[in-house]
């Protein structure tokens, strides 16, 4: 368990706050994270790469020369915000655009691609490979559903290398997905990590067992059997790996890889030893030849017991950016001489606090902004257990209480830029990164989306028009569905957001008035929540229960019913 710590709710800051005062020769801090204190070459592409605090040496270790220009770090195993990652791209940029890397958890994915559009609007280039090594998580058709694990490090050293090099951000990105489908791993677990604070793990495995193809954060595997012995599970690891050999090798005698044995946490360096043993045996005997394999705590996850196995098969470009130099941290390879430390005046570092100047016109938009953000954080209010009810039969049973959280946030964040004369995009884009900051998890990320997405459609000049709110409505559809790659029947928040957004725009097209197309939306958005009953969920954690759901609404389509039905007052009212 985790056991020392001061208040949980500061662990993650000052867990920061340790690391950089350790690491100030290599690392320093900016908001969201931390990047390079050295100097880069300017005009080069900056790797800046992110996810959940609890995994050290991912992220923040793996910053330093030769390695990632920036880490974005999000609370304790949850996405770190789209402001978050605008932050240190900010911070990190060189003026060759930025690549941006991170495991591929559904947050992750919907904050780092908040977060690029923001970037490529203000002018920087920035693209983005989401690491998808576990072949426990997907099959390979479906390969890019796939989550990352220890792979990540193959990907981001590769990424980083390139850049060092000075690739382009087109030839950046060709390496770095080329690293990503050629990393396969597979890990197993014995028990579960406890945050701090927190009287039980997170999950358990069964006394005596070991559990398959388990995530990171406890996500679903794919068996539990008896805790074998260390040759056992080297042998476990490997055939399951060779059993899938990347496209464009044609077989593995012959074949060169990189070796990654990694622990979670509680499996220490001479356990993994003792396996790499049989590993380097095994994968000799099928004739392979070894590269520079790691041995070690590359991925963790806080305490959690168990190992993961990744290989990195290499070509010669591969290999040889996976050998160059590095200087971060946690993990340094050859020799670099070190570079002149950064001089922080020069640094583009957000003013997070900033209140841009608005028109009178947005400013009296955004109160009515937050009106309507009150009436959502009342409905949500009175319906919380309602809605952590129906979560609990095919999910974790933490969507109410997280909703919760996030409007609440969302709600005082808008007070506040009321307050301060905030036009209605400024109220919507602070509110959504309080939203998505405090109530985690991949409805918290989305529910950022959309509200950043009324955000950049409405602004901080023009007065908001009903076709404003429509194309903002609009755009937020499109953002959650391209970030989030769900779509109509996958029994998500999606299957009422199109009909609500369709028939909003459709009524006000035909000629209503906002109040009797909202209305109608309003009825075409419940109707299809309802409807998600009959529907299995083919995205998040509710797919491997998918039978169980049947019957019951989704959760994220109920809540959105409900909150575009609490609005419907306030549009009444003005």
């Amino acid at each position: 368990m985790t056991r020392l710590y001061n208040d949980p709710v500061n662990f993650v800051d000052e867990a920061t706050e340790g690391f950089v005062a350790a690491h100030a020769q290599r690392v320093c801090q900016v908001p969201g994270g931390v990047i390079r204190s050295t100097r880069s070459e300017p005009n080069t592409v900056a790797v800046v790469i992110g996810g959940g605090s609890g995994h050290y040496p991912a992220f923040a270790g793996l910053v330093g020369q030769g390695l990632a220009h920036g880490a974005v770090m999000g609370n304790l195993f949850a996405s770190p915000s789209a402001q978050q990652v605008y932050n240190v791209c900010k911070a990190a940029n060189n003026g060759a655009g930025v690549l941006l890397s991170f495991g591929n958890y559904a947050g992750d994915v919907l904050h780092f691609g908040q977060a690029r559009e923001r970037l490529i609007r203000e002018g920087i280039p920035c693209e983005i490979v989401a690491v998808i090594d576990d072949v426990s998580s997907a099959s390979q058709d479906e390969i890019h559903k796939r989550r990352g694990i220890a792979g990540d490090l193959t990907v981001f050293k590769i990424a980083a290398a390139a850049a060092e090099a000075g690739y382009s951000l087109e030839e950046v990105v060709r390496v770095s997905r080329a690293a990503n489908f050629r990393t396969r791993s597979m890990g197993v677990a014995f028990d579960g990590c406890t945050l701090p604070g927190a009287k039980d793990a997170l999950f358990h495995v069964p006394s005596g067992k070991m559990a398959v193809g388990l995530g990171i954060h406890g996500e679903p595997g794919i068996s539990e059997q008896e805790v074998p012995s260390a040759d056992a599970l080297a042998e476990l690891l490997v055939s399951h790996l060779l059993e899938e050999i990347p496209d464009g090798i044609d077989s593995a005698r012959g074949a060169r890889v990189s070796v990654l044995l990694n622990g979670l946490g509680s499996i220490k360096y001479e356990e993994l030893f003792v396996v790499y043993r049989r590993v380097h045996q095994l994968l000799g005997d099928a004739g392979l030849e070894i590269v520079e394999p790691e041995v070690g705590e590359l991925v963790t996850s806080l305490d959690m017991a168990g190992a993961s196995l990744t290989l990195f098969w290499l070509d010669d470009e591969l290999e040889r950016l996976w050998q160059a130099p590095a200087d971060a941290p946690a993990y340094r390879k050859g020799s670099l001489e070190a570079a002149p430390p950064v001089d922080r005046s020069q640094l583009d570092i957000p003013d997070v606090d900033a209140i841009p100047p608005a028109s009178e016109v947005s400013i009296a938009a955004a109160r009515r902004v937050y009106q309507a953000l009150s009436a959502t954080r009342k409905i949500i209010d009175q319906n919380v257990e309602e809605l952590g009810r129906l979560d609990a039969i095919a999910g974790d049973g933490d969507h109410g209480i997280g909703m919760q959280r996030g409007v609440v946030a969302a709600e005082l964040a808008a007070e506040d830029a009321v307050s301060r004369n905030a036009g209605a995009g400024t109220l919507l884009r602070l509110a959504a990164e309080a939203w998505a900051d405090r109530a985690g998890g991949t409805s918290g990320a989305i529910w950022g989306v959309m509200l950043n997405a009324l955000s950049v459609t409405l602004g901080d000049e023009d007065e908001p028009t009903p076709a404003h709110y429509a194309s903002g409505i609009s755009k937020a559809r499109d953002d959650v569905m391209t970030f989030g790659k769900a779509k109509l029947g996958d029994k998500t928040l999606v299957d009422a957001l199109v009909p609500f957004s369709e028939t909003l725009e459709r009524a006000l097209a035909a000629g209503d008035d906002f109040s009797d197309a909202w209305r109608k939306a309003v009825d075409a958005a419940a109707n299809a929540a309802q409807a998600t009953a009959e529907l299995k969920p083919k995205l998040g954690r509710a797919r491997p229960l998918a039978e169980k759901s049947l019957g019951t609404p989704d959760p994220g389509a109920v809540s959105l019913s409900m909150i575009v039905a609490a609005v419907q007052g306030v549009i009444d009212r003005q």
